[in-house]
């Protein structure tokens, strides 16, 4: 009996094991997938960017949400806040050289989901006024206190 019981234990120990360490870059397998459903969700993302690429990186993830909770202004809202390195890109002035981020940023606003607030305090810091900067931007008193009153509204925080 004790035999059978210790060959028993074995195979449930190791017959596992045996079929995991199969492809031994994959220890753990493979990941599963899930395919929730997204809808009426309210986010603010809060954006202080050194670079260009990081804010492509926001608006990208913005859409991507915006898109997988089905683009419906009516259910669901992205505020990016921008308050820090990234406002010179957003100033009238630079357009030629950030133009294909501007399009980029313009063009996400479109559908009435994704909206761009940026802080008047950190804009007026880096020498701008809401005449500066492009026109799908709405200008805030302050950040901080923007992305505070969001979040009471029931708005997700994201960095």
């Amino acid at each position: 009996m004790r035999t059978f019981f210790t060959a028993w234990l074995a195979a449930i120990l190791f017959i596992p094991a045996l079929s995991i360490a199969a492809n031994p870059d994959a220890p753990w397998g493979e990941a599963r997938v899930m395919e929730p459903a997204y809808a009426k969700q309210k986010v603010v993302y809060d954006v202080r960017a050194n670079s260009e690429a990081a804010v492509r990186s926001v608006i990208s993830r913005a859409v991507l949400l915006a898109s997988l909770n089905g683009d419906d202004p009516f259910d669901s809202k992205i505020v990016i806040v921008l308050h820090g390195n990234e406002i010179p890109y957003f100033a009238i002035k630079n357009y030629a050289k950030y133009q294909d981020l501007m399009q980029r940023a313009q063009s996400a606003t479109q559908n009435g989901v994704i909206e761009f607030r940026m802080c008047r305090i950190a804009a007026r810091g880096h020498g701008f006024e809401p005449a500066d900067i492009h026109g799908f931007v709405t200008m805030v008193p302050m950040a901080d206190a923007e992305i505070v009153r969001l979040q009471q509204a029931g708005y997700a925080y994201m960095r």
